[in-house]
């Protein structure tokens, strides 16, 4: 079986460096290669393709922008020089996320991932992703420090900073909680009160007026309840 690809990125080396490495896997055709976004969305409207390379950081229009403007993408493995965008990722559903300079070893890694995905996936079922490997930097005092999303139970919030509340420690971070609200993917988490998200997974008890998580309980705010009640039915059913 083929599967058609395209490669999107800016920078001529990187760009050259994608295809020398697809152009070895013989199952793969290059469809194309772009310089920029627009190039990239203009193709996309009239060709179907299988697994797109794209670079992030893009002028004019970065690859965050382009995926998010496609009504039907396909699967992408994001390229970047900087580690800040995993959790976008994340949530673009992304198949995997490459820190340049891309490495031939974690190129075919991925190219590995891309056909796990396919093979766990039917024609009627979209695979969930899963948050084992997204992530997010939050800043403790002077450091920036990186929590897995799959560790969180839950985070409080007060005016001008919160705590990150995880399987192994507390974390006080100066950050306002409607910014990780923004940030954190909708599947999993969950604005349950003005000061406080929880991680919908790590629920141990939920009624109508609080939770229990980690052993603490906490409430549910009068303004969140009947959004809260409605995912509580329907992850019952």
């Amino acid at each position: 079986m083929k599967f058609r690809s395209i490669i999107v990125e800016d920078e001529a080396p990187a760009r050259d460096l994608l295809r020398m490495y697809l152009e070895d896997i013989p199952e793969f055709d290059i469809a194309g290669c772009f310089s920029n976004a627009f190039q990239a969305f203009s193709f996309l409207q009239s060709n179907v393709v299988d697994l797109m390379f794209l670079d992030i950081q893009m002028p004019r229009m970065t690859g965050l922008e382009l995926l998010r403007s496609l009504k039907n993408a396909p699967k992408v493995i994001l390229t970047t020089a900087y580690r800040e965008y995993a959790l976008d990722a994340f949530e673009l559903d992304a198949i995997d996320y490459l820190l340049k300079p891309v490495s031939q070893e974690r190129f075919l890694r991925s190219i590995s991932k891309f056909h796990s995905y396919l093979g766990s996936t039917s024609s009627s079922d979209e695979k969930r992703p899963t948050l084992e490997n997204a992530y997010v930097f939050i800043k403790v005092g002077k450091d920036q420090i990186r929590i897995y999303l799959k560790d969180i139970l839950f985070i409080e919030g007060f005016k001008d900073y919160i705590k990150v509340y995880t399987d192994q420690k507390m974390y006080v971070a100066y950050d306002r909680l409607g910014y990780m609200e923004e940030k954190l993917p909708e599947l999993y988490f969950m604005r349950i009160h003005k000061s406080f998200i929880v991680a919908k997974d790590r629920l141990d008890l939920a009624r109508n007026e609080y939770v229990q998580i980690g052993g603490f309980e906490i409430p549910v705010g009068r303004v969140y309840r009947q959004n809260f009640i409605s995912m509580i039915k329907e992850n019952s059913r």
